[in-house]
C-alpha cells in the first residue's frame, strides 16, 4: 500500500524505505542488530538515521532538529515501521521531547531535544504499580530540600529506560487533598545515584522496565515546567503521544498487510493461489479498506495540528489511537491466520508485529480509556 496522497511527504517515505531495505532488509540483519529480536531498539541504526536528520525531524533547528511538523514526523514513523527499522525507543523519545519542547527551560531543551536529534534515548516514568491509566494516583514522592528535591518511589512499565540518558519522572510534591494537584515532572539522569532500573520480561522483549528511586537527589533545575502543575502538563501532552503511537502502528499494520498480500498471491493450495479463494480475497479487501481509513485519520489529524495545534483535541486523538491500534491488532492477527503455520514463524516477522500491535492497544492509554474519552467528548 502506498504511504498516501501527494499531500504527504512521499519523498521522505521513499528515502526511509530505501534505507530500511539496505540496512535492515533481512531477518538476519534485524536479528544481528537486536540480539535476535529481543531488543526493540538498535543504537547503531538510530545513529545512522539521526545523521540523516530524521530523528530530529519535528525538533526546531535551534535545538539540532530539522524544524518539520507533525505530518513529517508521522510520515517518518509510518515509513520506518513499515520498513521494520529497529528504532523502538524513538517514539517514546519523541513523546518525551514534546513535553520538554512545551515546558522545558532553554538548557533542558538543548540537552534533551539535541540528544534525541542525535539518536540518544529518553524514557518516560509516569506509571506505577497502583496507577497506570489513573495517572493522578501517582504515589512517588519528591520532598523539598534546600538545594532541590529527593525522590522516593517506584515506577513501572518504563519503555527503554535501560537505554535512556534521562527519565522524565512524575512525582508528588504536595498533598493538597486534590489528587490532580501537587504533581511535578522532573528530569532525572538514568545513572543518577538512587536510581535502579530492573527489566520486566514481556511480549515486548527487553522494552519494559521498573524504576526504583531511593533517596534520589535532584537540583531545583531538574523541575520540568512548574512545581505542582505536572497533571496539567501530562494531560496536555497525551494528544501528541497518541498520534505518535498511531503513526508507528499504521506503518506496522501496513507492513503486515503487504507481507500477507504477497504471501497469498504466491502460496498455492489445491492448484491455485490461496488469494484467489473468495474467503481470503474478501478478508484482504476488508483489511485494505480499514488501513486506508487509518491512513486518512492519521494524516488528516497531523495536517490539522500543523495548522493549529488546538485542532488536535483529546477526543480526536483518542479516535485516531483507538481506530489505528485496534486495526493494527486485527491486521496482524488476520495476517497470521491467513499465512497459517508460516505466520507464527519468526522468519516472516508477523509474530513480532502481532506482539507489538497487541501492546499498542494498552500503552498510551488503553482502548477502553480512548472510548471513555470519545464518549465524554460526545457529552455522554
Amino acid at each position: 500500500m502506498s504511504i498516501g496522497t501527494d499531500d504527504e511527504p512521499t519523498t521522505l517515505a521513499a528515502a526511509v524505505a530505501d534505507f530500511c531495505r539496505k540496512e535492515v532488509g533481512t531477518v538476519a540483519d534485524r536479528d544481528r542488530l537486536t540480539d535476535g529480536g529481543f531488543e526493540v531498539h538498535s543504537p547503531l541504526i538510530a545513529r545512522k538515521m539521526a545523521d540523516l536528520g530524521w530523528l530530529g525531524i519535528a525538533i526546531p533547528t535551534e535545538f539540532g532538529g530539522s524544524g518539520g511538523g507533525l505530518v513529517d514526523l508521522c510520515c517518518f514513523l509510518d515509513a520506518a515501521n513499515h520498513g521494520l527499522a529497529p528504532i523502538g525507543a524513538y517514539p517514546t523519545s519523541a513523546i518525551v521531547g514534546s513535553w520538554y519542547l512545551r515546558f522545558g527551560t532553554p538548557e533542558q531543551k538543548a540537552t534533551i531535544l539535541g540528544g534525541i536529534a542525535a539518536g540518544r534515548v529518553e524514557s518516560l516514568a509516569l506509571s506505577e504499580p497502583g496507577s497506570g491509566s489513573d495517572v493522578a494516583g501517582a504515589r512517588c514522592r519528591a520532598d523539598r530540600l534546600d538545594d532541590g528535591f529527593v525522590l522516593n518511589g517506584q515506577k513501572s512499565w518504563c519503555s527503554n529506560a535501560h537505554l535512556a540518558d534521562h527519565l522524565l519522572v512524575l512525582a508528588r510534591t504536595d498533598d493538597t487533598g486534590d489528587r490532580h494537584a501537587g504533581l511535578t515532572l522532573f528530569q532525572v539522569p538514568a545513572d543518577a545515584p538512587g536510581v535502579e532500573i530492573r527489566p520486566i520480561r514481556s511480549l515486548a522483549g527487553a522494552e519494559l522496565n521498573e524504576v526504583f528511586l531511593t533517596d534520589c537527589h535532584v537540583p531545583r533545575t531538574a523541575v520540568v515546567g512548574l512545581v505542582g502543575q505536572g497533571w496539567l502538563q501530562v494531560m496536555s501532552g497525551l494528544t501528541f503521544e497518541r498520534l505518535v503511537i498511531s503513526a508507528a502502528m499504521l506503518g506496522l499494520a501496513r507492513r503486515a498487510f503487504d507481507d500477507v498480500l504477497q504471501f497469498v498471491k504466491e502460496r498455492e493450495q489445491f492448484g491455485q493461489p490461496v488469494g484467489t479463494f473468495q474467503a481470503v480475497r474478501h478478508r484482504c479487501a476488508d483489511l485494505a479498506t480499514e488501513l486506508e481509513c487509518c491512513r486518512l485519520l492519521v494524516y488528516d489529524a497531523a495536517r490539522s495540528a500543523d495548522r493549529d495545534r488546538s485542532k488536535l483535541s483529546p477526543q480526536r486523538a483518542a479516535m485516531v489511537k483507538l481506530k489505528v491500534t485496534e486495526t493494527a491488532r486485527r491486521t496482524t492477527l488476520e495476517a497470521m491466520q491467513l499465512m497459517g503455520a508460516a505466520g507464527v514463524s519468526s522468519e516472516f516477522g508477523l509474530e513480532r508485529a502481532a506482539r507489538m500491535a497487541l501492546l499498542s492497544t494498552i500503552y498510551g492509554g488503553t482502548s477502553e480509556i480512548q472510548r471513555e474519552l470519545i464518549g465524554k467528548g460526545l457529552g455522554l
